[in-house]
């Protein structure tokens, strides 16, 4: 473990916020659509993402653990988040606040800044915990999220369609039964999870491209920011400190938790939101806010959390 880089995030955020200059530009010079682009997100790109990860990770049941647990914290704070602010938002904000809540960019930009601090294990580790995020994206933070304009039965159909939870019990049942996918296939498959940054992240400025100035809501973004670098580093600090409280927590773990609490939102607020309706302009303020802060805010959540963990 060695100390952070302001320097190793400029790279990727550069590269992010590139995609999300393209995505401005598809919406303001090409009349882009961006609903078709999250439908082919939600059912097509990332269920095959999801799958080639689980596959290529061998997933074992100390590594699915972390996927539960994360999973269930998502669910859980995501259910808290949206239970305090029916009657403070509208119902559309209050699902999107909810859903946001829950999740993270633990991908996009999480998994390169993993891929400079931690060792090829503590990466793996760091795959786990942002599946069971994932997992509860297109799940529990869908139905939320749908809840703000949909009955639960509706709300419920829609989660039923949605393939990515399939993906994910046909990766565990390949794995558990000794399944080999051909390598063929899985090299096909290598070139969906750049897609599903490039698209994830164009889809903001798509967004952007058409939001209106009376579109900017200031206690909304600012809940949306307080809960992602407020109640996110302190839940993650928590959870590491309460851990090594009570079993021996390896460093690589240790780190990969903390990364959790630290990114910034996640591009997916808006690609749920547009397949959704709801408020997807809003919640991609709130994205790019968050995402522009995170250079300045990750290296120094970082540098005070790791020595209050044992990270020197």
């Amino acid at each position: 473990m060695h100390a952070i880089d302001p320097g190793a995030l400029m790279g990727p955020l550069w590269t992010l916020l590139a995609y999300v200059a393209l995505g401005w530009l598809a919406a303001r010079r090409l009349a882009v659509d961006p609903r078709p682009v999250a439908t082919l997100l939600i059912y097509l790109i990332a269920p095959l993402t999801f799958f080639r990860a689980l596959i290529l990770g061998g997933p074992t049941p100390d590594y699915l653990l972390l996927t539960l647990a994360t999973f269930a914290t998502a669910s859980l704070l995501a259910m808290v988040v949206g239970r305090l602010a029916r009657g403070r938002f509208a119902p559309q904000e209050a699902a999107l606040l909810a859903f946001s809540a829950g999740t993270g960019n633990t991908g996009y930009f999480g998994l390169p800044l993993a891929l400079v601090l931690l060792p090829p294990e503590g990466v793996t580790l760091y795959l786990f915990c942002v599946l069971g995020v994932t997992l509860y994206e297109f799940t529990v933070g869908f139905y939320l999220s749908a809840r703000g304009r949909f009955s639960v039965a509706q709300s419920l159909a829609k989660i039923v369609r949605l393939p990515l939870v399939y993906a994910f019990l046909a990766a565990l049942l390949a794995s558990g039964l000794g399944l080999e996918v051909p390598e063929a296939v899985l090299e096909g498959m290598a070139v969906f999870p750049a897609t599903y940054t490039l698209l994830g992240m164009m889809i903001i400025g798509m967004t952007l491209g058409r939001v209106n100035i009376r579109e900017v809501d200031p206690r909304f973004i600012g809940a949306c920011v307080a809960i992602r670098y407020g109640l996110w580093p302190l839940l993650a600090l928590a959870a590491v400190l309460g851990l090594q409280a009570l079993i021996p927590l390896s460093p690589e773990l240790v780190l990969a938790i903390l990364l959790l609490g630290v990114v910034p939102m996640a591009a997916n607020v808006v690609v749920v939101a547009m397949e959704l309706g709801s408020a997807p302009a809003k919640g991609a303020l709130a994205v790019l806010i968050t995402t522009l802060a995170a250079p300045l805010l990750i290296p120094l959540y970082l540098g005070l959390m790791m020595p209050l963990v044992g990270i020197r």
